[in-house]
């Protein structure tokens, strides 16, 4: 079953969201200084990928295209306002708005390498290893971020069952369609971009600046499409 993975990883958020619901009486010196740590943390990480490209000059257009479309589409402001639905729909916890729950998990559990490898992994191979990883790390952090952002964590499983389970339900079908190699050089360009999205991610955790990271978002596609034309660059030349 090739979305058994994204399944798991979805059920470890929610799972993880009630135990940090219940914690709610952890000091607020206490949650600080965790979501500091969480923040320095997804900072590093976000570090780590970024330098594991092989030509950052794709990474700095992919990033600077990216920005300009989702400033055009708004998408940190769509995002906000889905979160701003539910948060009418279910109500305000008074720990936070479901809309900051809401956008902020779905940021840290969607972007980065994890989430496209591993769902490729699901589909192509039907190897699991990869999200279940992905699902118990998610599972820790979103008991953190409930405790501190309210209840509005557990919907970024939503979101994340859909984006892993739509590449996964691709990936079935993608070696007939995308070669090896050309696959390989997407990943690693895509981990460098995905990694600097997750810096600042860390950067907003901290408190340090406020970042609009789902602006950022296109530019994973737009890392795909600029692959895709050196790959056929280098194929006819």
């Amino acid at each position: 079953m090739f979305l058994l993975g994204t399944l798991v990883n979805g059920l470890l958020i929610i799972i993880g969201t009630l135990i940090g619901k219940l914690l709610n009486r952890i000091p607020e010196g206490m949650k600080t200084t965790v979501m500091y740590a969480i923040g320095l943390s997804v900072m590093f990480l976000g570090l780590q990928m970024g330098l594991k490209s092989e030509n950052f000059l794709i990474v700095i257009i992919s990033l600077v295209m990216g920005a300009v479309i989702g400033e055009l589409l708004q998408l940190e402001e769509k995002l906000n306002q889905l979160g701003l639905w539910l948060e009418r729909k279910v109500g305000s916890n008074g720990k936070g708005s479901i809309s900051e729950g809401f956008v902020t998990a779905t940021l840290i559990f969607v972007i980065g390498a994890m989430a496209i490898i591993g769902a490729l992994d699901s589909g192509i191979r039907g190897d699991h290893e990869v999200l279940y990883t992905k699902g118990m790390i998610d599972g820790f952090t979103s008991i953190i971020l409930t405790t501190t952002l309210g209840i509005g964590v557990i919907f970024s499983a939503i979101p994340v069952m859909l984006y892993q389970g739509i590449i996964a339900a691709f990936a079935t079908q993608i070696d007939r369609f995308v070669p090896q190699v050309l696959m390989d050089q997407f990943i690693v360009e895509m981990t460098a971009t995905g990694g600097i999205m997750i810096f600042a991610i860390g950067l907003n955790l901290t408190g340090m600046v406020k970042i609009k990271v789902a602006n950022l978002l296109p530019g994973i596609v737009v890392t795909g499409v600029i692959v895709t034309v050196l790959y056929q660059y280098n194929q006819i030349f």
